[in-house]
């Protein structure tokens, strides 16, 4: 049985209060932030193996004059372990970048929500001299990241 908002795309359909998962943040948020910017997006994309052997899936390939880029959003509305999560997360970008064959030339790893205790310092570029990856990746807060997609500056 389909649903009342079947016909809605996605990004455009009401989020209920307590949906908190990155799925529908970036569908409701990030999403139409990337059309705006002028960029073909899809979503869920498998891009390789990560350190260990599973899968990589990302958020999203946005893509721009031939130039695609991977973005990975992480949401902490709680305190909690994603901040643990952060530098696999890096490390396994760089990965996926180095190993598409010229496929991805950039990450975006987005940190949103309010749950946060390390995202100012990870924001800051403090990762950099533990993780030396040539600025592959960039870690940014949500509203900048938000910004930066709205004006297709990626």
């Amino acid at each position: 049985m389909a649903s009342q908002f079947s016909s809605i795309p996605v990004w455009e359909r009401p989020m209920s209060p307590r949906d908190t998962g990155t799925g529908g943040v970036l569908e409701s948020m990030v999403m139409p932030s990337l059309k705006k910017g002028g960029y073909d997006v899809k979503t869920q994309v498998l891009v390789g193996t990560r350190l260990g052997g599973r899968k990589h899936w990302v958020d999203a390939v946005a893509t721009k004059n031939d130039v695609s880029i991977l973005v990975s959003l992480k949401w902490q509305q709680v305190g909690g372990t994603a901040e643990q999560k952060v530098p696999f997360e890096v490390i396994c970008l760089v990965e996926a970048i180095r190993e598409s064959a010229g496929r991805y030339e950039k990450a975006y790893l987005v940190l949103g929500g309010a749950g946060w205790t390390l995202r100012d310092l990870y924001v800051s570029g403090a990762l950099e001299p533990y993780l030396k990856h040539g600025g592959l990746v960039e870690i940014i807060s949500f509203e900048q990241f938000i910004a930066k997609a709205n004006k297709g500056k990626l």
